[in-house]
This record gives C-alpha cells, structure tokens and sequence, in this order.
C-alpha cells in the first residue's frame, strides 16, 4: 500500500521549514535512506532521507512551499506492489465521496457549482452559498447558528472575519486592549520598477524573532569604549601560534572570556524573565552565541561551556563554528541553548550600532571596529595626548544588577 512521508520533527522547538531542493520526481525508484529533500529551517538546512524502498507515486511540494512538520512530503508505492492494486484502491477510495455528491445533489435548492467538503450536505441557502464563495469560505467549516445547524451568511461573515471563537476565547479577546490595524502596503511598481523576491526561512525567522524581542523586551542600551592597545599586542603575538594549531584569535575571542566573567560576576545578564511564572530564570551554564554573518541571513550559532575553555580551544572551536555556519553544515543543535549573544559590525566598519537582544535571552553585546585614537592622559593642568587602540561597545540589557559570583 502506499506510504505517506511526513515531514519529520526535527526537535529543538521547530514547527515549520520551507523547501530548498527536491532531488526526485514522480516515478522515480529510491532506496531506503537516499537524500529526497532539502528543506531549510530557522536555524539551518536539512537533509531528508527516504523512509521506504519503492517508487514515488507522488510529490506534494514544490520549491519554495512553506511545510509544517507532519505535513506529507511524498507518497511512496513500496517494492512490489502492482499498479492495478493501487488503481483498485483509488475506486474503493473514490466510492464513498461519489455518494456525498450524489447525496447533496437531492438537497433542496442545491447550487450546482457547489461541492461539499465534509460529510452530508451542508444546510444554507443560495444566497447564503454564494457569499461563501466571494469570501472563499468552505460551509464545512462554519458552525451554523440557524434552525437546525442551518448555517446563514451572517456565520459565514463572522468566520471570514475570524471570529468564530470558542466562548472562552471571545472573553479573553475582549479583555486584550484593541491592536492597531497594520495598514496594506501601496502598490509600489506604479512609480517605477520593482522586483519581488521571496523571504525565506532564516530573514523569515530573523524578522519575527526581532519583531518579538522589541515588542516584549524592554530594552536598555549602555554604550563605552575600551581601550584594548596591550590587549592588541597580545593578540599579534600569538596569531600565527594559534593559526598554525587550526584557529584564528580574533579580538572576539578575547570578547568571550570577557563576557563570562562579566556574566558570573552579574548572573543576571545570564538570565530568561518567564513573565507567566514572574520568575526570572538564572543559568549556571556560559553557551555564548556568537553572530554569523551568511548569505542566507544572520545566524547565531552558539560556543558552549565557554568558561571552561582555554583561549587556544576558544580560538579554534570560534573558527570552525564560523565556517560550518557560512558554509551551511551547522546543525539545529548547534543554534540552540544560548545565554548570552556577542555580535560584532567590525568587519562592515562603522562608528557603532544598536543591537537588538536575541529573545528569550535578556542582554546581548555589541563590538564595533577598533581603531588607533588620540587619548587625553592626565589633568586640566598637566596633560598629554597619545594615540591607543579602542573599539566601542554597545550593551543592551533590561534586567536590574545583583552581584553574585559564581566558578565553573
């Protein structure tokens, strides 16, 4: 019999993924374990294998479609089976439909374009059907409030609204304040050349993540300089040490170990606010996520245990984090479980900017270019100006300070 391919639950909270490749067709013989599928989550891309050796009967996506997990990817026949077992099949399947569409052609006043699309006929009126049609309401789905279950176009209305709610429903959206209509974008090729091109799965969930963090995070932003000459010296000494060994000691791994001692010292920085618990949520744990910039957007992939890391290891695991992820080989467990986000523009140049926090965290950091700058040493009355290296920096928190120390 046929076999239905799902769309497996990958874990780590993802509900959806949107399809980059699709590597068979309709007929093709695939072996068990054979890569089908490519399809991209909020967090990386993922191969798809077969779940059956067999033919492919059918594909029900295509480039580009937004799936659900569980969502059926491809019907499979599996080896063996005939053909005409399969055509049998589809007549028995087809029988009992074929009755429901003899069964409404007796209702009364039946509209000939009309399909039902559950069980029995749906009561309502011609006038009522054909309101259903203009607003691309299915009847099946609409709880009728006339005599008998009749459903009128004052139901259909409602449901095309969105407000056919359960009671408890209806309640808890009255007591929510009124949202502002979001406004209808105008059509913008009326003033010149335009050109549409599709959002996909990571600018997708970069958009939401960051809608939802300014939205619910209260967000504070504290900004300084650090003068880091010595700190640079250190780092141009042992780069070609640590280049040799597999790694790149970059001022972000200097960053890192900065941001864990800071964390253990102010934990709640290292910290999740669960509003529905009014609980705020303290990590004994340092998973530092460092940000990606990649042709498919920005990822935040994420260094675990960092405090209990040697600069060495650091500089290495950093590297190899960085290039799986331009390179799209990192996995979704590899995008999970941060505390703290470092993000830095230095690379894109510029004076500074505004980070937003990666939600559910609650501060992230924010590095800028590091350049040579004159400094003032000493007093109004006896002063010097040397030149020293310093990038700025932009913290951003919206958690209150409690020190409280904390080792690995």
């Amino acid at each position: 019999m046929p076999v239905e391919f799902k769309m497996p639950d990958p874990g780590e909270g993802i509900h959806e993924a949107e399809v980059l490749e699709i590597h068979v067709a309709e007929g093709d013989r695939v072996e068990e374990g054979q890569i089908v599928m490519v399809v991209e989550t909020d967090k990386a891309s993922i191969e798809i294998p077969s779940p059956a050796t067999g033919k492919v009967k059918e594909i029900r996506v295509k480039v580009g479609d937004v799936i659900e997990v569980g969502a059926v990817l491809i019907v499979f026949i599996e080896e063996g089976e005939e053909e005409a077992g399969e055509k049998e099949k589809e007549k028995k399947e087809e029988a009992p439909k074929k009755a429901e569409r003899e069964a409404e052609e007796k209702e009364p006043k039946p509209e000939p374009k009309e399909k039902a699309l559950r069980k029995g006929p749906v009561p309502a009126t011609p006038a009522t059907r054909r309101l259903a049609r203009e607003l691309d309401v299915a009847l099946d789905r609409v709880q009728g409030s006339g005599p008998g279950g009749r459903v009128t176009a004052e139901d259909v209305k409602a449901y095309a609204e969105g407000r056919m709610k359960k009671p408890e429903e209806k309640k808890a959206a009255a007591a929510k304040p009124a949202e502002a209509e979001r406004p209808g974008l105008p059509d913008f090729s009326q003033w010149g050349e335009v050109e549409h091109t599709p959002l996909r799965s990571i600018r997708r969930a970069t958009a939401r993540r960051m809608a939802l963090s300014w939205s619910e995070i209260p967000q504070v932003t504290h900004e300084d300089v650090a003068d880091i000459t010595d700190l640079e010296k250190l780092r141009q000494d042992h780069k070609a040490d640590i280049e040799k060994r597999g790694g790149a000691l970059t001022l972000l791994v200097f960053a890192i170990k900065a941001a864990v001692s800071a964390l253990k010292t102010y934990p709640r920085f290292n910290a999740s606010l669960d509003t529905d618990a009014q609980e705020i949520i303290l990590k004994k744990y340092f998973h530092i996520g460092i940000a990606v910039d990649t042709d498919r957007g920005l990822l935040v992939p994420v260094v675990r245990d960092a405090d209990c890391k040697s600069m060495v290891e650091l500089a290495k695991e950093v590297y190899e984090l960085a290039e799986r992820t331009r390179q799209g080989e990192v996995e979704p467990k590899d995008m999970t479980g941060g505390t703290f986000t470092i993000t830095n523009v230095g690379p894109l140049g510029g004076t500074g900017f505004t980070p937003i926090i990666n939600y559910p965290q609650v501060a992230i950091l924010g590095l800028a270019r590091a350049r040579l700058q004159p400094v003032v040493r000493g007093t109004i009355d006896d002063f010097k100006v040397v030149l020293r290296m310093q990038p700025g920096f932009w913290e951003k928190s919206f958690v209150s300070l409690k020190v409280r120390k904390t080792s690995c």
